[in-house]
């Protein structure tokens, strides 16, 4: 079953689609929900409790459920001019995300496959929140420091990731900095354009999801103790009103210290 909604949905739509197997008199579907593999296809974590889509998955539906994140670089309006691009599924079961990235492979999406979840679905869902500080550097002309953020926002990234149980690895492949071109420069982006359009004053009306993985980083930063100072800037420049000048500038002004 392929799942592509507002991550913040996700929790309803589980919910009935656990009541859909659980009501045997009025089943539409054929199977047992312990045999269904769902594909998950966005990118987020949510609000309150930080949770992982996946982990959200087998919270509602049980761990027997086989569970796939597709994530990585690649817009819709790309793949229909037939550009091609690199994907990647991540399961806990590597198998599983072998076996799916067989079966989805084509000329237009070459797909990698990964066993570590964890650094996948949390590097996934930042790299919107990165891909919204890309866009405030865009429409406060400092796009040159793009080249910084896509230095230092995996390093904060991956220490969150290996915290919670992932491997920084997957913070430097598809999941997350692989993404970069699709969201930090992209005029697709939709991440990327709130943040411009925010500097612009400009009302943004679709969807993205950095808007929402922001509070939940600062959610899980603050349970891991894990410092996210870009991820912050984004955060105080979003809800807490700060300037995005005062933000930059109090970034500058971090202790120095070793680049590695």
């Amino acid at each position: 079953m392929v799942v592509s909604v507002n991550a913040q949905g996700f929790p309803a739509l589980l919910g009935d689609i656990k009541r859909l197997y659980e009501n045997d008199n009025k089943r539409s579907v054929s199977g047992t929900i312990t045999s269904k593999t769902f594909i998950l296809c966005m990118k987020g974590l949510l609000e309150g409790s930080g949770r992982r889509l996946s982990e959200e998955l087998h919270a509602t539906l049980g761990n027997d459920v086989g569970c796939i994140a597709w994530v990585g670089p690649g817009h819709p309006q790309d793949f229909c001019a037939g550009i091609p691009n690199c994907m990647l599924l991540a399961s806990e079961n590597r198998e599983l995300a072998a076996e799916y990235s067989e079966l989805f492979s084509s000329e237009l999406i070459r797909l990698y496959f990964s066993g570590d979840i964890v650094g996948c679905e949390i590097g996934a869902a930042a790299k919107n929140v990165i891909g919204i500080a890309a866009g405030l550097l865009d429409g406060m002309g400092l796009s040159s420091l793009k080249g910084a953020l896509i230095a230092r926002g995996p390093r904060e990234i991956a220490r969150l990731a290996v915290s919670l149980g992932g491997d920084e690895r997957s913070i430097f492949g598809l999941s997350h900095i692989g993404d970069y071109e699709a969201t930090l420069f992209s005029q697709h982006s939709h991440n990327r354009r709130y943040g411009e359009d925010i500097i612009k004053g400009v009302t943004y009306d679709k969807l993205a999801e950095g808007v929402y993985t922001v509070r939940s980083l600062m959610t899980l930063s603050e349970r891991t103790g894990i410092e996210l100072p870009i991820c912050e800037v984004v955060y105080n420049i979003l809800y807490n009103k700060h300037s995005p000048n005062d933000e930059i500038e109090a970034l500058f002004m971090r202790t120095l210290k070793p680049e590695f």
